[in-house]
């Protein structure tokens, strides 16, 4: 089993060695697992119960106050399973995967995805506010005083902009099958109820029979582009994983102008990734079937 694990494209974090060694453990961990999708899925456990990540207990917070988590998980046979907007939910990746195993749907949203994830025994009513979130959300000079959209985002514009992209995720290989997952807490002050790139099939996450894809970085422009397919189709062309990401991310940027980063696994065994923002740390192990 390979796997190879990201936690977000985008500025400098605070912590470099205590993260790298959660994502360390965590591309250990999936690496152990005997099938790709339980490796991903494994592996995203680790880092969203890690509040230096920004998912599971390490989430963004919304414009209202809210924390909502997403994610996405795919597999080389093209099953998918994708849920977005959870207040409360810290293990996102596997809600995701419940709703590929046991719905006959592909994405489901909001509040039904929490009962549903209820309903099968995943942990709900978490609190995923860590130390760094709840100072940061202190030190705002005003709170949002409405629940009225544009008033929050004129409040939004005025003082905060746009910032605070990143996410986590993982790509497996066990020399035959291939998975991907990718999961988030999703921008900091981002508008309630935005949903960017991560539970997007073909943007967040994608995976088929070459390759297997996770994307971070600014989700907006993620999706525009369909960046996770974007990779897997250079790989189609012919491309190995290295070559198919480097590329992938220059033409993201010629196209968008914006940062954003990629993992990727092709059904060849060989990993890659690349990024443009000013870092973007990674993970790999390699364990024997």
């Amino acid at each position: 089993m390979q796997v190879l694990v990201h936690g977000g494209a985008g500025s400098e974090p605070d912590e470099p060695g205590p993260r790298r060694r959660v994502l360390e453990r965590a591309a250990a961990v999936g690496a152990d697992r005997s099938r790709p999708v339980d490796a991903v899925e494994t592996a995203v456990r680790v880092l969203e119960s890690d509040p230096r990540f920004n998912a599971g207990v390490g989430s963004a917070v919304q414009s209202d106050g809210e924390i909502r988590t997403d994610a996405g998980i795919m597999t080389c046979d093209r099953s998918v399973g994708a849920a977005c907007s959870m207040p409360g939910v810290e293990h996102a990746v596997s809600v995701a995967r419940l709703v590929m195993d046991e719905t006959p749907h592909g994405f489901v949203a909001g509040q039904h995805a929490v009962s549903l994830a209820d309903a099968f025994g995943i942990e709900t009513d978490v609190d995923c506010w860590s130390d760094r979130s709840r100072e940061r959300w202190a030190a705002l000079e005003t709170a949002v005083a409405t629940d009225e959209p544009k008033a929050q985002l004129e409040w939004l514009r005025e003082r905060y902009g746009r910032s605070d992209h990143d996410t986590v995720g993982a790509v497996a290989f066990d020399g035959e099958a291939l998975a991907a997952a990718t999961s988030t807490g999703g921008r900091w002050l981002a508008l309630a109820g935005r949903v960017g790139d991560v539970p997007q099939v073909g943007a967040g996450f994608y995976c088929c029979p070459a390759a297997a894809v996770s994307a971070t970085g600014a989700g907006e422009d993620i999706a525009r582009v369909t960046l996770s397919r974007r990779v897997a189709r250079h790989v189609e062309e012919g491309r190995d994983a290295e070559d198919a990401a480097t590329l992938a991310l220059e033409e993201f940027a010629e196209l968008t102008g914006s940062s954003a980063g990629v993992i990727v696994v092709d059904a060849r065994g060989t990993l890659g990734s690349a990024y443009n923002s000013a870092a973007m740390q990674t993970a790999r192990a390699t364990r024997d079937a």
